[in-house]
């Protein structure tokens, strides 16, 4: 995580709610990055909007989707190997454009992708979490934000909420 979204947790949880925010949802977002011993860096990001748990990014929650979508051929796994299986083949094969959950590995690599591209480009993003970066943005101007409306119809449900929360701001 740390090379990719380049530097500590904190620095990178500071860069996002106190330097790239917009000014009006500051103290109303706050990001959270859990990580698990043993699990070979895997962990869990969370975004919190008035201090109630919006999305959750993990391997689990994007295993729990394929599940509920019916997407994996074993849609009642017993045990952990079974509820694993064909995990990684679908989440190559279903690209974040066209999922709404998304690992943490796929968050922390959209904020580096958003970090080191200008706004625009961050805007006019197929990715949605690339897209929430740049929504959330301090930068994103009026002008600019409304223009993205024209977009949501492409984008998750969720990043609707976000353009909604940004807007009434």
């Amino acid at each position: 995580m740390a090379a990719r979204a380049s530097g500590s947790w904190s620095a990178v949880r500071k860069y996002l709610e106190e330097e790239m925010l917009s000014p009006a949802l500051k103290g109303r977002v706050r990001y959270n990055r859990t990580t698990y011993p043993n699990m070979d860096g895997c962990g869990l990001f969370e975004i919190y909007i008035d201090k109630k748990l919006f999305k959750q990014f993990s391997w689990e929650t994007v295993n729990s989707y394929f599940i509920k979508k019916n997407l994996k051929e074993n849609n009642n796994p017993k045990g952990r190997l079974e509820y694993w299986e064909g995990f990684h083949s679908l989440l190559a094969e279903i690209p974040v454009t066209e999922r709404d959950e998304y690992t943490d590995e796929e968050f922390a690599d959209a904020l580096g992708k958003y970090r080191n591209q200008p706004i625009s480009a961050s805007l006019g993003s197929e990715n949605p979490l690339i897209a929430m970066f740049a929504l959330l943005d301090r930068r994103s101007g009026k002008r600019s934000l409304q223009l993205f409306e024209e977009r949501l119809a492409g984008f998750p449900d969720w990043l609707s909420e976000i353009y909604r929360l940004r807007m009434s701001s």
